[in-house]
């Protein structure tokens, strides 16, 4: 493939797009219509935020197919672990913070990636998924807001919040609860906090959600579930994060 896909384009290339889309979850049956319309581009661009390269690099959310996106489309995630300054497996220290509720959150994601929880049989499904999408929505939905849910609600203490697997949702519950932080406010993330990006556009209601791990030397270290085939930790630069929707610490009790 060295042609580049993109809005207005017409033929069978892209109704083959329209097709894994839909069997990934993106478009319905009645949207195959083999013309890059507006609910195409949507979701390429929501495909696109959560999904990544054969290198394990995430796609760059612009809503046109080329190589790298045409690649993701037609093979299952890569499961690659980037490198890392830090050990994913392992409790950051106490001195660096966090709420007693998130920090036991954080160790349940933990657990789960020591477990390799992840899909199983193929996109967005498994039993690990089905878990996380706690009967809410079926198997085959995107489930990174199921899988932060899951982590709060093995707290004894309680579920903080709704369960939900809608990320904006969760977001939305933190605000509503004023648990929640601004991009760009000068607020540094504590380990067991969530974070939360927009995808296709801040205003779709779509998003991912991860829980911090840890902030270190300018990188914001996560564990996240669906950007990856597991349950994987992520790095970022943490000033250059874009598409950012907010932070947020559930406090103690």
């Amino acid at each position: 493939m060295t042609r580049l896909f993109k809005k207005g384009d017409q033929g069978p290339e892209i109704k083959e797009i329209q097709t894994l889309l839909m069997n990934k979850g993106y478009l319905t049956d009645e949207e195959i219509n083999g013309v890059f319309d507006n609910e195409t581009y949507r979701a390429v661009r929501a495909f696109q935020a959560q999904n990544l390269d054969q290198q394990g690099h995430p796609l760059t959310v612009d809503g046109q197919v080329g190589e790298l996106t045409w690649w993701s489309l037609h093979n299952p995630k890569p499961s690659i672990q980037p490198p890392s300054a830090v050990d994913y497996q392992q409790m950051p220290a106490i001195e660096l913070g966090g709420s007693a509720r998130g920090r036991a959150a954080l160790q349940v994601a933990i657990n789960e990636l020591k477990a390799g929880a992840g899909e199983i049989g193929g996109n967005n499904r498994g039993p690990f998924v089905k878990k996380y999408l706690h009967g809410i929505v079926s198997e085959g939905e995107p489930w990174c807001a199921g899988f932060v849910s899951y982590c709060f609600a093995q707290n004894p203490a309680g579920m903080p919040f709704k369960y939900t697997v809608g990320a904006q949702d969760v977001l939305q519950q933190f605000k509503k609860n004023g648990w929640a932080q601004q991009p760009g406010s000068g607020y540094s993330p504590k380990p067991g906090d969530i974070v939360v990006w927009w995808r296709d556009q801040p205003s779709s209601g779509k998003g991912h959600i991860g829980l911090v791990h840890q902030l270190r030397d300018g990188f914001l270290y996560t564990i996240e579930g669906n950007k990856s085939p597991n349950v994987q930790g992520f790095n970022y630069v943490f000033s250059r994060m874009d598409k950012l929707l907010g932070f947020g610490q559930v406090p103690d009790a």
